[in-house]
C-alpha cells in the first residue's frame, strides 16, 4: 500500500507570488525613470541600429523584457507597447505585443492562484454572501465578463490579472480573454508607437490619452457591451424562469 504523498507546504506554493511581489517593489523604485517614453526617445538610435543589425535577437529580447515588466508587475507596460510598434511597426508590433502582454499577464495569474487563490475561492465558496453570489455570476459568463472587463479600461491591467485568479476563473478562458480583450487597446498603442518617428523629429510626447476619445472609446464601449449581451440574456431569462 503506497504511503500518501506529503501536503505541499503552503509557503513553497506562495514562493513565486513572493518573489514577484518583491520584484515589483524594488523594481518600482529602480526601474520607474528608466522604462518610460523618455529612455526610448534618448536611445532610438541605439536601439534602430541594433535592431537592423539582429532583428531576431532584438524581437526575442523585447518579448522577454515585455514578459518580464508584466509579470512582475514593473512601470513602463504602456512605453513597452509603444517600443514595440516603434521598433517593429503595426505589424509584427501589435502581435509581439499581445503574445508578450498574455503571457506575462499568465505568469502572474498562475502565481496568485497558486499562492492565493484556491485557498481564498475556498472561503468564497464556504459562505454565502454577496461576494460568492459575484463570484458564481462571472463563473456561469466567464468569458464575456472577462473580454468585457479588459475591452473596458476601468479596472488597472495588474487587478485584471490578480482578479480571476482569486475567484477561480479557468486558465484557458483567463489567456483567451486577455489575448483578445487587449487587442483593441493594443493596436491603438502600437499604431502611436509606429508613428513615433515623426513624433521625435518635431520633439514632441505623444498623445497617450488617444483611447479614451470618444471616436475611439465609443466603440469599445460599444463592443464590450456587445460582449455582454449573452450575459445579459441569460439574466433575464433567469428572472423570468423564477417569476
Amino acid at each position: 500500500m503506497k504511503e500518501p504523498l506529503p501536503t505541499p507546504s503552503p509557503w513553497r506554493a506562495r514562493l513565486p507570488l513572493l518573489i514577484i511581489a518583491l520584484v515589483a517593489i524594488t523594481g518600482a523604485f529602480m526601474f520607474r525613470d528608466h522604462l518610460s517614453f523618455e529612455t526610448l526617445r534618448d536611445n532610438r538610435a541605439a536601439l534602430i541600429a541594433f535592431r537592423d543589425s539582429h532583428y531576431l535577437l532584438t524581437a526575442l529580447g523585447f518579448v522577454v523584457a515585455y514578459i518580464a515588466i508584466v509579470a512582475f508587475s514593473l512601470p513602463g507596460a504602456t512605453a513597452a507597447t509603444l517600443t514595440g510598434g516603434f521598433l517593429f511597426g503595426l505589424f509584427p508590433g501589435v502581435l509581439l505585443n499581445l503574445i508578450a502582454a498574455t503571457i506575462g499577464a499568465i505568469l502572474i495569474f498562475l502565481a496568485v492562484r497558486a499562492g492565493l487563490g484556491r485557498a481564498f475561492a475556498d472561503k468564497i465558496d464556504a459562505g454565502d454572501g454577496r461576494i460568492k453570489r459575484i463570484k458564481e455570476a462571472i463563473r456561469e459568463n466567464e468569458f464575456s465578463v472577462l473580454f468585457s472587463l479588459r475591452l473596458m479600461p476601468v479596472l488597472p491591467f495588474f487587478v485584471m490579472n490578480v482578479l480571476p485568479a482569486l475567484i477561480g476563473v479557468r486558465l484557458s478562458v483567463f489567456a483567451a480573454s486577455t489575448f483578445f480583450g487587449i487587442m483593441p487597446g493594443g493596436m491603438i498603442y502600437t499604431w502611436v508607437g509606429a508613428g513615433l518617428g515623426e513624433v521625435f523629429a518635431r520633439d514632441e510626447t505623444p498623445d497617450l490619452g488617444l483611447i479614451f476619445e470618444l471616436h475611439i472609446l465609443g466603440p469599445l464601449l460599444g463592443l464590450a457591451a456587445l460582449s455582454l449581451l449573452p450575459v445579459i440574456v441569460k439574466t433575464l431569462r433567469k428572472s423570468e424562469g423564477e417569476t
